[in-house]
């Protein structure tokens, strides 16, 4: 097994080399046969080879327990090969929680800490010709007051969760040790329609005995692979790591414009020695310019926008955090057949595909930090802020992390650095917040900075960054939703400078609990009404769309995701506010109030199809639609036609036969006709559902009649029974209730008992 193991090993990496030899980079997946040792929560030792991405908490996290936090180990056995001399070999981690310790031949090569950004450490030096080499990553995502995030209401999958790669240059090339940033900087100013000017700032590591002369060819592409502009520059390479920056103005520009034509330029970054090619890398390039005003909301190359998007968490059923790149495809599809145009990867920085993605779709990013605040001692030990030079040197970490590895997504518009941070009298953390934001304007003064707050808008946290957004969750943990409409007023009209937005709204919302009476349902138990979820979405973007001040609206949350801690709707261990379900199979049905909202696609959605089974004859009709109008039929007989408001159409006071009954509707598009349809079965009046109302009202009863036996006991033995001159029609009446009560009493006793067998 060894034998076979080492062989597969070196047939890989000679392979590698081939490549190496072929190519002046390299980048060659690293995924595959990792021993991995760890715990679990029942304390049982885990032994197994696993390819990456891999989390030791796909499976318990999801479930509703305090989920196995702690260490895990990987291992990984490797040949190289000769050739590889003169070269140099890095590695390349996309994630790994929380904190990593990495070493080649039990040498530590380095510790990262933080699970969401990525890190490069050198092999070179450390690497052994003609033997084996033994790789390994401790991987730990127990809970640590100095790594963010502190708190969060989601789940920190422990593991080697995103890709590993190996990195193979030549002794001079573009660095991968800037941050694990790709070494390359577009830095776009002074952007218009008629011009714009770049910056190409470039790392070049030098691992040479010597300066080294080099030429830099720098091309700028447009989207059809045609050469816009080039130049070449000679460079003195020193030792160790330098910077080389080179301009270009660029007329009369395709403009990267959101989702109506995400225009894509590239610009590639070609090193030479003496005539030969020794490095190259290409970046894209999205041209554009962008505002954001207090009064009039969102405005991209000069056009207004209103921002409506969603947030996103990473996680999925059964997989947890160790997702394929089809997975983050599947998500981006669902995303934009729904029409947002806008997206918030919250609480974190996410996968570099989902970046990617986005470029292309044309979506405006928000991309955070994991800077996550929240009652104190709720979930952990802290709430969410320490105001320690370690907490401090992390958090700046993790930002320069996500702005340097992501600087070139022309996506991105906002970098975030605060999520629900508490203002307590002492140790504030307004002061950290001004040094956090001041960091991100020295590293990107290109972009905007945003923080997302769920306190109260008189504190002085709110007029630090250039724009500020409220989670806000009325309707759903407090109030009505319409009450939303009068926050963002009152909040606008006290505080007319800030730049205000919605980072979080949503309800939760089970495929399988419904109701046909709208009332608030406990946030933190159960049912989860999807009809409730639905109707809060309604009021919202109702109130949304009627205040353009507002520059950018992100509902939570797209997806339903993990957190260990819920015990609600129809599963523990979910957060069930996604429009979709943690598996992504099924879109529930305010998914389709905002397809019909957003999309340009036709949609037409009966609402409440798995609300099957009917115990009311009456009910409403509800249909989300963008069509001009849609008719009805109930069983076969057309009961109107209607147009949608806000993409609402709603029939009333539709009877239901006893059975099965047909709903249809349909409408025309261009000539074509488009349907939904599905059936609600009313119960007989001697169905299992009139028993189980029966049955609900003797519980009701039955806990009444011993409420009132109780209080006749109460009045006998104390009242009457002391008194020893008392009216005898009146001792008379209390025996006559008491015994008539007992007789009652054991009658609904014996219904309850058939009533209950028959019911299995």
């Amino acid at each position: 097994m060894n034998r076979l193991f080492t062989f597969t090993f070196t047939i890989f990496f000679a392979f590698i080399v081939l490549i190496s030899n072929a190519q002046y980079r390299a980048e060659v997946s690293f995924n595959n046969n990792w021993l991995f040792t760890g715990g679990s929560v029942s304390g049982e030792t885990i032994n197994k080879t696993v390819t990456t991405p891999h989390t030791w908490n796909a499976t318990d996290a999801q479930e509703g327990i305090a989920y196995y936090r702690g260490e895990g180990i990987y291992q990984k056995s490797f040949t190289p090969n000769d050739s590889w001399s003169g070269k140099r070999i890095f590695i390349r981690f996309e994630g790994v929680m929380t904190i990593a310790q990495v070493y080649l031949n039990n040498e530590l090569l380095g510790k990262h800490r933080g699970g969401y950004s990525a890190f490069v450490f050198e092999l070179t030096e450390k690497l052994k010709f003609g033997r084996k080499n033994i790789l390994k990553v401790i991987a730990n995502n127990e809970y640590a007051l100095e790594v963010l995030p502190l708190f969060g209401d989601f789940n920190i999958y422990g593991g080697i969760y995103r890709p590993v790669s190996l990195i193979i240059t030549s002794p001079v090339c573009i660095s991968p040790l800037d941050y694990a940033s790709p070494g390359i900087y577009l830095k776009q100013t002074n952007v218009s329609e008629s011009s714009a000017d770049v910056e190409v700032k470039v790392k070049i590591s030098n691992a040479a005995e010597q300066t080294e002369k080099i030429n830099i060819t720098t091309t700028v592409f447009d989207a059809d692979r045609n050469i816009v502009q080039t130049k070449n520059n000679n460079f003195l390479a020193e030792l160790g790591e330098s910077t080389f920056s080179n301009s270009f103005s660029i007329k009369n520009p395709e403009l990267w414009n959101g989702k109506k034509d995400a225009y894509l330029y590239s610009v590639n970054v070609e090193l030479k020695q003496n005539g030969k090619i020794i490095d190259s890398k290409t970046e894209p390039l999205g041209l554009r310019y962008f505002r954001v005003d207090p009064n009039e909301g969102f405005f991209l190359n000069g056009n207004h926008l209103p921002l409506h998007g969603v947030s996103r968490h990473q996680d999925r059923l059964n997989k947890g955090s160790a997702i394929s790149v089809s997975d983050h495809k599947q998500d981006m599809e669902i995303m934009l057949e729904m029409g947002i145009n806008s997206l918030r990867l919250a609480h974190y920085q996410h996968s570099e595909t989902i970046y990617d993605l986005s470029d292309t779709a044309g979506i405006v990013v928000w991309a955070e930090i994991p800077w996550v605040g929240g009652p104190g001692g709720f979930i952990g030990e802290s709430n969410g802020y320490e105001p320690t030079e370690a907490f401090h040197n992390n958090a700046k970490q993790q930002l320069r992390e996500l702005i340097r590895q992501n600087f070139n997504h022309p996506s991105i518009i906002f970098w975030s650095i605060f999520n629900e941070i508490q203002n307590p009298d002492d140790e504030s953390p307004v002061d950290f917040i001004n040094e956090l934001n001041d960091l991100a304007k020295s590293e990107d003064p290109s972009r905007l900075t945003v923080g997302a707050s769920m306190i109260e808008p008189e504190e002085n946290i709110h007029d630090i960054t250039d724009a500020i957004a409220w989670n806000r969750y009325f309707g759903w943990y407090y109030d009505q939703p319409k009450d939303i409409g009068i926050f963002l007023d009152e909040t606008h009209k006290k505080y007319p400078d800030l730049c205000i937005g919605i980072s979080e709204y949503g309800a939760g919302g089970s495929i399988f609990q419904h109701t046909q009476k709208l009332k608030r349902p406990n946030p933190f138990g159960s049912p989860h009404p999807e009809e409730w979820q639905s109707f809060y979405h309604e009021e919202h973007l109702k109130a949304f769309n009627a205040r353009p001040f507002v520059w950018g609206t992100f509902l939570w949350n797209m997806f339903d995701f993990g957190s260990h801690f819920r015990r609600e709707g129809d599963h523990f261990g979910i957060n069930d506010k996604g429009l979709v379900t943690f598996d992504r199979k099924i879109k529930k049905d305010a998914f389709y109030f905002f397809k019909a909202n957003w999309s340009e696609e036709p949609v037409l959605y009966i609402t409440s199809k798995r609300h099957i089974f009917r115990y009311d004859n009456e009910t409403s009709v509800k249909v989300y639609t963008n069509l001009k109008s849609v008719t009805l039929s109930v069983n076969g007989e057309v009961v109107g036609t209607q147009s949608p408001k806000d993409g609402i159409v709603v029939w009333n006071k539709i009877v239901l036969n006893e059975g099965n009954n047909g709903i249809k509707v349909e409408g025309n598009l261009n000539g074509e006709l488009l349907t939904d349809n599905c059936v609600w079965v009313l119960d007989t009046a001697f169905g299992t559902g009139q028993i189980a109302k029966i049955y609900d009202a003797l519980q009701h009863l039955n806990f009444m009649l011993i409420v009132v036996f109780l209080f006749i006991v109460w009045l006998w033995s104390v009242v009457w029974q002391r008194k020893k001159k008392i009216v005898k029609w009146k001792r008379i009446i209390s025996k006559i209730s008491f015994f008539v009560l007992v007789f009652v009493e054991l009658i609904l006793i014996l219904i309850k008992i058939f009533v209950g067998s028959r019911l299995g």
